[in-house]
């Protein structure tokens, strides 16, 4: 897979899907073992080290939540430190997907602490607090970080959401003011329909689709939705 180092104009058109169809989707792959995950994290990570190199600083903040969104941020962080990058890991629930967080910290990466950081030091933020499964506002650990962190989101690092932004309903767009607006989001499987609802195209920033091997021939699609390019992971 080759990724752009400069993001280009969006010029696809995709159908959207509900999250539970794309859940359906994923079961039986996973259950037959089919590494859905590690494609979505390695796809993440090529994506990621392509904007770092053209970052004026060279280092990525992951905001992890303890789920798969954390585990695909997590993994990815992984290769971006086992590559040589900076990478620093902010866990915001009260634990962590553990085999991404070992992953990433055997390659090298740090954890930090909220109260400590300072977004000046990062060329690249990772944003996978919540994902799929998120409905309503952001609360503990994520809701604290999105507020920190919100007053220099838009003038601060890239921020790269992780299948969609954190605290966006998947399937109709809502979300609190305190949902981090992306510059990028990269969304694994399907475009998921609250990327084209609601708050999600003002919140969604350019959208890349990682194409993991999904079968969705059998789902109804609810919409479409333009975006920039489709990957394969």
């Amino acid at each position: 897979m080759t990724i752009a180092d400069t993001p280009s104009v969006a010029h696809l058109r995709v159908p959207t899907y509900r999250a539970a169809d794309i859940r359906a989707a994923e079961a039986p792959l996973l259950a037959a073992g089919v590494p859905l995950m590690a494609r979505a994290a390695h796809a993440l990570a090529e994506i990621a080290a392509a904007r770092l190199a053209v970052a004026s600083v060279r280092r990525a903040l992951v905001l992890a939540g303890r789920g798969d969104n954390g585990g695909d941020a997590l993994f990815a962080g992984a290769e971006l430190a086992a590559a040589g990058l900076g990478v620093d890991v902010l866990l915001v629930g009260d634990d962590a997907h553990d085999a991404g967080l070992a992953a990433a910290v055997a390659a090298g990466a740090h954890r930090v602490d909220l109260s400590r950081l300072d977004l000046r030091e990062y060329g690249l933020i990772l944003d996978g607090m919540i994902g799929l499964g998120g409905r309503g506002s952001l609360r503990g650990g994520a809701r604290e970080a999105a507020i920190a962190l919100a007053p220099d989101a838009a003038a601060g690092p890239r921020i790269l959401a992780v299948d969609l932004p954190s605290g966006l309903d998947p399937d109709i767009g809502e979300g609190d003011g305190l949902v981090l607006p992306a510059h990028e989001t990269i969304t694994f499987g399907a475009a998921k329909a609250g990327l084209a609802r609601g708050r999600g195209p003002a919140l969604a920033g350019r959208i890349t689709l990682v194409d993991i091997g999904l079968a969705l021939a059998g789902a109804v699609p609810v919409g479409e939705i333009e975006i920039a390019e489709v990957v394969r992971a």
